[in-house]
């Protein structure tokens, strides 16, 4: 059993596993289950995955009528072939913006860890998946990696918007995720732990502010957002490059900035953006 990242990867270097094998015999351990059923079941969540990001990027209109067809958007322009960054990048971007566009849309989709911020973690695995032709079974095995920080982060912190703000939710998904794209590229446990360090660091302080209280603007595009920074640190993890504020202290600051934010920025749609002009005109437009 682990309660801190510094107890995960303790555990991952002394029996020379990587964190998703931790991970993995804890729930075999705690579940009572076998490792191949909670394998299968990781598979039918990646499954899943694939199919919100592949339903979004045909073109969703959520209910509300606020968002939709951004990702197809970028799909598009993908295929133009003339961007700035590179097509990882936005590939990955394009099935977070997608994937939560299907969820504003009341589609299926897979939490990780929420609904809202479900976008991450498939944009970047698949972005992956595709650039490097891996098969299913590495990227779910990976899956694992990312649970295995998003269990650390919930029972140390928390993963709701409503209790520590946006970087409870994106900040949360964008650590999983830079850890287990780390690990998926060959990096040890030690410099997964740091690109989650990295990523939350980027994240801290972000609050939860949704126009009308939907989890559409700017959520949305905050999965982008949150994509893009977990491939950046995975990549400074990769490079050698570490957290200087040590892991389970980054996870704890991110806690104590979720208790001091006002109720006002934490999903109540009552300040930031969402008490903006354009945000107070779709209050008005969908609730009065």
């Amino acid at each position: 059993m682990f309660n801190s990242i510094q107890e995960l990867v303790a555990l991952a270097q002394k029996r020379g596993l990587p964190l998703w094998q931790v991970m993995l015999s804890q729930e075999a351990e705690v579940s009572g289950r076998g490792e191949e059923d909670i394998i299968e079941e990781m598979a039918g969540n990646y499954r899943v995955m694939k199919e919100a990001a592949r339903a979004g990027i045909q073109g969703v209109t959520t209910h509300s009528g606020m968002c939709g067809g951004d990702a197809k958007r970028l799909y598009d322009y993908l295929q133009k072939g003339s961007f700035i960054t590179d097509p990882t990048l936005l590939k990955a971007a394009c099935y977070a913006i997608a994937t939560n566009e299907v969820n504003a849309a009341m589609g299926r989709i897979c939490a990780t860890p929420t609904a809202g911020s479900a976008g991450v973690l498939p944009g970047v695995m698949l972005a992956l998946q595709e650039k490097y032709g891996l098969p299913d079974a590495a990227i779910v095995r990976h899956l694992f990696t990312a649970g295995a920080v998003g269990f650390v982060i919930a029972n140390r912190a928390s993963i709701s918007g409503a209790a520590g703000g946006c970087q409870a939710e994106i900040g949360s998904a964008s650590a999983m995720a830079a850890a287990a794209v780390t690990e998926l590229m060959g990096g040890t446990p030690h410099q997964a732990a740091h690109a989650m360090a990295l990523a939350l660091k980027n994240m801290l302080g972000l609050v939860c502010d949704p126009l009308a209280g939907l989890v559409e603007v700017p959520c949305i595009k905050r999965n982008a957002a949150g994509a893009s920074n977990a491939l950046l640190t995975a990549e400074l993890a990769l490079a050698g490059i570490e957290s200087k504020v040590p892991w389970d202290e980054v996870i704890e600051a991110m806690y104590q900035i979720g208790c001091a934010l006002p109720a006002t920025f934490k999903e109540t749609a009552q300040d930031g953006l969402a008490a903006s002009p354009t945000g107070e005109e779709w209050k008005r437009l969908l609730w009065s």
